[in-house]
């Protein structure tokens, strides 16, 4: 965290007291009150939680790093004649109370629980701001922004206040106080310190006991995610040094969450073999950056994380990245205490709910009914290898037929995206043009207008198409080729994919995956692109497809799909050949039909294919 992040306090001076407001179960509040209470060293520490649980959070506190939860139940409901209601209280390390009360142990501070004995602080419907602008802004300014717009207090919130300020004149009048309170309570706490308060009722009897939540559930029920609550206990240990030396802690909510995400991917490719592209990466990156801003937040939850891996990649990943999250190690099935498996909606309301379904290979699933061919496999190690002869290579036509019409739709969308790019929406006066723009129309009813469309015809056809799976910065895709059109039905193509002969799959049969492909109609007419001296320009290989595909194209468009556009250079030599880019990012197709698209099969004669569909699957 940056220095400028430090609580200075300022008006919350008074006297003896240092009122440090927080927000509860942040970990921002968390980094920054250890960091204060360490340098300060005060006498004693009140914190805003209630008297009646100290012996419970004690009890809590002695287990951490491991996590606890407090349980008690709500009286009041049983006598309006409803069940009791059970409340749930997690103890967790980036709570802030709980950091507040481990550091006071550390420094030989007094502690004081000023909430008096209800069952719940009264409740306030409002929101905070995302506390990671605490790392760019300070909490000084956190805290006067929040301040600006004070809540209207209730007589609920009124007493609450009373009975804290109560607890809180009875302290050591000459002694340094830590008082660590949540924001939305800080002004009446300090208009109830104004003047003597009495002293509250006393509550009934409470019955509270300590549990252990399941590792599985922790995801679900905390403040924070487990991941990020783990990475802030290994760094809470350096927190000593650096009030010391001045240091700050690093721990960035952002690359965290980076680091989860890279993790999750590591365990999806070894359980499922599926790799990651670059694009969806950055399509991670900018869904949950959109997620984020819909929450009014700055950096993106845990359930927006999962939401985006299992939509950008799937449920496998998703899978991958809410368990990554979920992970504690300190935390144990078995314990002293009993052990509770608790929900969502158990802890808080307003909860959502995810449903992820993995679709890994079981052992059910692999049950054929009696009377089905197996695959053939090989009677010996090395057999198939044996019976290639690699005098020639052919394509298998049934994938022939799939990744013709799969570049037919690559056209037809290329060219829509860029008619959707050319439509003009304007109020209606004399003609209604192209129809009525109805989304537009509706946006505007406040102005009693009605908006209509005017698209500019696309003129010209699509006549290459390159597609670009993987960049290949890692030369892993070296079998480059060539291979013509059988018929007037059937393009060029030039690709560069995984060698398929370092996977035999039949005799004379290879599979491997595309890193790259380029057609083109009409057919036979392709020189070796791999070997052509004209595209020596060219740094890469997806750059010497598109140098191709402007080359070879009878028609105005080619369409480039790729995670990212190609270098501006490539606009030049388009127009200098009377040719147009359309550029489609890989992002806007389904990853699905990607994943199967990037399949081929490659065979070493053309009598390969008549058995081929029998090991081909």
């Amino acid at each position: 965290m940056p220095l400028e992040a430090e609580f200075k306090s300022g008006s919350l001076e008074r006297g003896p007291l240092h009122y440090f407001p927080v927000v509860p179960g942040r970990m921002e509040f968390a980094i920054a009150l250890r960091q204060w209470l360490l340098a300060r060293k005060p006498a004693v520490v009140a914190v805003e939680l209630p008297g009646f649980l100290e012996p419970l959070y004690r009890r809590a506190l002695a287990r951490l790093p491991e996590m606890s939860v407090i349980l008690y139940h709500d009286g009041s409901a049983a006598r309006d004649g409803e069940d009791e209601r059970a409340i749930y209280v997690p103890v967790e390390p980036c709570d802030p109370f709980v950091e507040a009360l481990r550091t006071a142990q550390e420094i030989d501070a007094q502690v004081i629980f000023l909430e008096p004995d209800s069952a719940e602080r009264p409740h306030l419907p409002d929101t905070y701001p995302d506390t990671y602008a605490v790392q760019k802004i300070g909490i000084d300014k956190y805290v006067e922004a929040y301040r600006v717009y004070p809540q209207t207090p209730t007589e609920e919130v009124t007493a609450h206040a009373s009975a804290m300020a109560w607890k809180l004149q009875g302290a050591d009048p000459d002694s340094k106080t830590a008082v660590v309170v949540a924001l939305n309570m800080l002004d009446p706490l300090l208009d109830a310190m104004e003047t003597p308060q009495p002293e509250p009722a006393r509550g009934r009897r409470y019955d509270p006991q300590l549990l252990n939540p399941h590792p599985d559930c922790l995801a679900e029920i905390t403040s924070e995610y487990p991941y990020l609550q783990e990475r802030y206990e290994f760094c809470r240990l350096g927190m000593t040094e650096a009030a010391q030396t001045g240091a700050p802690p690093q721990l960035d909510r952002p690359r965290i969450q980076m680091e989860l995400l890279r993790e999750a991917e590591d365990k999806y490719r070894e359980s499922t073999g599926e790799k990651m592209a670059h694009w969806q990466r950055r399509m991670i990156a900018r869904f949950t950056r959109n997620l984020a801003q819909i929450s009014n937040d700055l950096v993106a939850g845990v359930y927006d994380l999962a939401v985006a891996a299992r939509s950008i990649v799937d449920d496998n990943y998703g899978w991958e990245v809410w368990t990554m999250a979920n992970r504690y190690l300190a935390q144990h099935e078995v314990s002293e205490l009993e052990t509770a498996r608790l929900s969502a909606g158990e802890i808080w309301i307003n909860t959502k709910k995810l449903r992820i379904r993995r679709r890994l290979p079981r052992p059910k699933q692999r049950l054929k009914p009696t009377g089905l061919k197996p695959r053939k496999r090989e009677k010996t190690p090395g057999e198939w290898a044996k019976q290639t002869h690699g005098e020639a290579i052919c394509s298998y036509p049934p994938e022939d037929i799939v990744i013709e019409e799969y570049g037919r739709f690559l056209k037809q969308k290329a060219k829509a995206i860029l008619s959707e790019e050319r439509v003009r929406v304007e109020p209606f006066t004399t003609s209604v043009l192209d129809g009525i723009d109805i989304r537009e129309t509706i946006r505007n009813w406040h102005r009693r207008k009605i908006f209509v469309r005017k698209a500019d015809r696309l003129t010209g056809q699509v006549g290459a198409v390159v597609v670009i799976f993987d960049e290949d910065p890692e030369d892993r895709y070296t079998y480059l080729t060539t291979w013509l059109g059988e018929h007037q039905n059937e393009s060029d193509m030039a690709f560069y994919s995984t060698h398929p002969f370092d996977n035999i799959v039949g005799p004379g049969i290879g599979r491997g995956e595309y890193g790259g492909l380029l057609m083109t109609l009409p057919p036979r007419r392709l020189f070796d692109v791999w070997a052509d001296p004209d595209y020596q320009f060219a740094e890469t290989k997806p750059e010497r497809l598109l140098m191709a595909a402007l080359d070879y194209s009878t028609e105005r468009f080619v369409v480039y799909v790729a995670a990212k556009p190609p270098r501006s250079t490539f606009k030049s030599i388009a127009n200098h050949l009377g040719r147009k880019i359309l550029y489609v990012p890989i992002g806007a197709l389904s990853p699905t039909k990607l994943k199967r698209m990037r399949v081929v099969h490659v065979l070493d004669s053309y009598a390969r294919r008549a058995e081929a569909k029998e090991y081909i699957w």
